[in-house]
């Protein structure tokens, strides 16, 4: 196996192969760093040449010569592993990597444009071997799949093993997105979708006594108990269940293999915003409370002069307008009450023209950024808008959930979808004071911290918590252990509030360890410091679970079959056979024991 990344998801890759599944692998990133400048694969030439000449040498089955004059790879071991470092990941170093006898290679570079001409070029150098991608555009890792699957059927079309090459293109960004966007929801079920696929796993809290336990179609996780050092149990089987009364619990509600997507909000791009969105909350009252008057006093009318209430309201709108139509001769109550409506009609006419005004402002700013309003509350605060933040931005709108953004670069990607969403946008440094009041964060829900610094969203959780010491709090951090670290010492300090840490590296690692597997790994859930996994696997050759019901096929703890694919209700004593494909959840050390 070669890995090759500039950032912790290519280590935690590498220590997910060799800790979980034993495998070799050879590990390439950037020297003496985590980080470096952008890795080129071949001469450092235009973007669009040098991409079209890949794609031209793979689809003809040639590559050109091994560009001269670059820095070649330093070799070294740690831990286990052979660690290439390198400023540049050409041709050579992929060829010094064993890219031509590895069985997989997981290019996951940040930007999207050095893994697709290292995809390129790997193909040609190993036309079997099995390429997982790391892409941020899902629409352009489409097409990729397609070319590279190709490629590599023209490279080696007489070779049968070719045939069983794959392309897998991954973001950590949709994968980690759900899991972000539910913890910061109390309640929110997390869902996993993959091709058609549905399943939901919700949070249930401990019951009270002699309340009956929730239900679901299988228990998942027993949660920590409060008060106590015992971590969470995944996969428990039932006698365990019924041991642990009053421990909380994550349940798989449903599963479904026929439902579509999760509803949307109805913010779809170009459509035109409902009315509501046109007009202030104070104009839409004032309309109402002037509605409410004119009625009254055409039914006033219509009581005093006896005339037919259609006709009273009619005199009152002809009045209402200061439409020439005296009440010379009439009773003194038709008199009081026209002079009423010329005094509300006067009322009227500047509330008309400041709808018309705003109404149209409203039109003309509609690529604008919005401000929180004022009466906001219950939502969440989401603090940045890269590519993590924009996918769980979309997410929590998929929800439902009212959402205020903040972010510190006026010219953030996540900027454009926010504007689309007409979700309220704060520009500003979260660290400097009033940016957070300005999100109306004491009268949030939550606080979702995902920038790609971990000290500004350490800072602003803190910053938080002393604004809002019950606020739920969500942050992203980019190393797992300081993520640990943090989420028991915020825990201990704050014992009234949900504090949940998060590393994208550590909740997409698993899926992206599966692609290279050859496995398919639909999605995962996180369970305190721990992952359950979600994964498809075929029944065959597989005696744990050939021949044997739905409900038989469990190791508790370890992984357990949830439905057969393609199958809406799979009762618990379904037989599996050898055709059939299997949606399980399983630990790390299940998913590698099943193969």
């Amino acid at each position: 196996m070669v890995v090759c990344g500039d950032d912790g998801l290519a280590h935690r890759l590498s220590a997910e192969l060799r800790g979980v599944y034993g495998e070799q692998v050879v590990l390439v990133v950037p020297p003496n760093a985590r980080t470096a400048r952008r890795p080129v694969v071949g001469r450092p030439r235009s973007a669009p040449a040098a991409l079209f000449d890949r794609v031209v040498s793979v689809a003809v089955g040639r590559g050109g010569p091994v560009p001269g004059g670059e820095p070649a790879a330093v070799a070294h071991r740690r831990g286990g592993e052979r660690v290439l470092e390198t400023e540049f990941l050409t041709e050579q170093v992929l060829a010094e990597a064993g890219v031509e006898r590895a069985a997989a290679l997981a290019l996951v570079y940040e930007d999207d444009e050095t893994n697709i001409r290292a995809a390129l070029t790997a193909r040609r150098l190993n036309p079997r071997l099995r390429l997982v991608l790391r892409l941020y555009n899902r629409r352009l890792g489409q097409h990729i799949e397609e070319l590279l699957d190709q490629a590599a059927v023209l490279v080696g079309e007489d070779d049968e093993a070719v045939r069983d090459a794959t392309t897998s293109v991954l973001s950590d960004a949709d994968t980690a997105a759900p899991a972000l966007a539910a913890t910061a929801v109390a309640g929110t079920g997390k869902v996993i979708q993959a091709e058609g696929l549905l399943l939901r796993a919700v949070e249930r809290v401990s019951p009270s006594p002699g309340v009956p336990a929730p239900r679901g179609l299988c228990t998942l996780a027993l949660l920590s108990a409060e008060g106590s050092d015992e971590g969470p149990v995944l996969l428990p089987d039932d006698e365990e269940v019924r041991r642990a009364g009053g421990r909380s619990t994550v349940l798989l509600e449903r599963f479904s293999a026929t439902e579509g997507a999760v509803p949307g909000n109805g913010l779809g791009v170009g459509g035109v915003p409902p009315l509501s969105s046109l007009f202030s909350k104070q104009l839409r009252w004032s309309l109402a409370v002037l509605a409410g008057c004119v009625i009254a006093l055409a039914v006033a009318l219509s009581i005093v002069t006896g005339i037919h209430p259609v006709k009273a309201f009619y005199l009152t709108l002809l009045d209402l307008f200061a439409i020439d139509d005296p009440a010379l001769g009439e009773p003194l109550g038709r008199k009081i009450l026209q002079l009423l409506s010329g005094l509300v009609g006067l009322l009227l006419l500047p509330v008309l023209l400041a709808a018309v005004l705003e109404g149209l402002g409203t039109f003309r700013t509609q690529s604008a950024l919005r401000k929180p309003p004022r009466g906001l509350g219950g939502h969440v605060v989401l603090l940045g808008l890269g590519k993590i933040g924009t996918r769980v931005l979309i997410r929590l709108r998929e929800l439902h959930i009212p959402v205020v953004c903040v972010e510190g670069n006026p010219e953030a990607r996540g900027l454009a979808v926010a504007r689309r969403l007409r979700v309220p946008v704060v520009i500003g440094d979260v660290t400097q004071e009033g940016v957070l009041e300005a999100a109306k964060i004491h009268r949030a829900h939550a606080l979702l911290a995902v920038t790609s610094a971990d000290t500004t969203n350490l800072e602003a959780v803190l910053y938080a918590r002393g604004v809002r010491p019950d606020l739920r709090a969500v942050l992203r951090l980019y190393d797992d252990d300081f993520a640990t670290a943090v989420y028991r010492t915020l825990r201990v300090a704050h014992p009234l509030a949900t504090t949940r840490s998060r590393s994208v590296s550590y909740l997409s690692a698993p899926a992206f360890a599966g692609a290279m597997l050859g496995r398919r790994v639909l999605g995962a859930v996180p369970v305190e410091r721990r992952v359950l996994l979600f994964a498809s696997v075929d029944v065959a050759d597989r005696p744990q679970l050939e021949g044997r019901t739905l409900a038989a096929a469990f190791a508790p703890g370890v992984w357990r079959a949830l439905a057969v694919e393609g199958e809406a209700d799979s009762p618990p004593d379904r037989l599996l056979t050898k055709d059939d494909r299997v949606v399980i959840a399983a630990t790390r050390r299940g998913l590698a024991e099943l193969g």
